[in-house]
């Protein structure tokens, strides 16, 4: 089983309409169509959506991303309108809120790997390869790959594992022009995002985009370069062949698979609450992450 395990009930907000209850983020329409997009404090794991939620996760996440944006502005657009509350909806909104242009969104997650770790490393360990791309012999978990890649995914439902597809694949769904386009702007955002984080002292082992077309131009949108979406690593712990410290929710996951939280990952109990140093633990490592990323104090 898998999925929320509570169900938040969407906030009703004169002039919008709700669309979606995601992972993290609440999706909602304004009159003008504009999409409006509310990341939560929710944190998931184990394709559950947890009962304890990560305190000013949301608005992390929103701040990053816009520092993210703002640096990627000249390789690609992105569908940000403003950032301001609408009206009559709660104060909580402040800071994690985004309005944003409506897309044709293409539904695959683009993937960009310079190192081999997760998914990858268990498929690399199978057959040498990743999405189908062939890897030289000798990597273990945490090699720095000859180069970036390109292995995108099927984008899932809540509770649903993204499935990682070919690049042949891709082509397929969504047509060779597209997918060609999609490869381009993924590995040239990845090779931006990896250089401004190496220089922080910070290794972008790998991250994923969502990307849609207002028209015809290809635009990217959701959230981009966050501790959700990303695997961010300490340089200075970096070592090949073990599993690597990382700013993200590492500390909820090795919690939920110990002997104190009681929970079978293979059962159909949803997951208990986290212990508050858990709690505090992760929100450590994602603020850890926006003051080594954008040089400022988070507050």
């Amino acid at each position: 089983m898998s999925g929320f395990v509570e169900k938040p009930e969407p906030i009703q907000v004169p002039g919008l309409v709700h669309l979606h209850t995601g992972k993290v983020r609440d999706l909602y329409q304004n009159e003008a169509g504009d999409l409006v997009m509310v990341a939560s404090d929710r944190l998931s794991a184990y394709d559950w959506v947890l009962p304890t939620e990560i305190p000013d996760k949301g608005r992390i996440l929103t701040q990053l991303s816009l520092w993210w944006f703002d640096l990627l502005a000249d390789l690609v657009p992105n569908h940000v309108l403003s950032t301001d509350v609408p009206e009559g909806a709660p104060a909580d909104w402040a800071g994690r809120t985004l309005v944003c242009r409506s897309l044709r969104m293409i539904p695959v997650e683009c993937v960009a790997r310079g190192y081999l770790t997760g998914s990858g490393l268990a498929e690399y360990n199978e057959s040498r390869t990743v999405c189908g791309l062939a890897l030289p012999e000798g990597l273990v978990d945490g090699s720095e790959l000859p180069g970036p890649i390109f292995t995108p995914a099927t984008k899932a439902e809540v509770g649903e594992h993204d499935e990682n597809v070919s690049y042949e694949e891709v082509a397929r769904r969504i047509g060779a022009e597209t997918a060609a386009q999609l490869r381009q702007v993924t590995l040239a955002v990845y090779g931006r995002a990896r250089d401004i984080a190496r220089d922080r002292g910070i290794i972008l082992a790998d991250t994923k985009f969502e990307f849609g077309f207002d028209g015809e131009t290809l635009v990217l949108a959701d959230e981009v370069l966050t501790p959700d979406s990303s695997r961010f690593w300490p340089a200075g712990q970096w070592q090949p062949g073990r599993a690597q410290p990382s700013y993200d929710k590492q500390f909820v996951r090795d919690w939920l698979t110990s002997a104190e939280s009681g929970w079978d990952r293979t059962g159909e109990q949803p997951p208990p609450p986290l212990p508050e140093r858990i709690v505090a633990a992760t929100r450590e490592k994602y603020t850890e992450a926006y003051e080594r990323l954008t040089g400022m104090r988070w507050s």
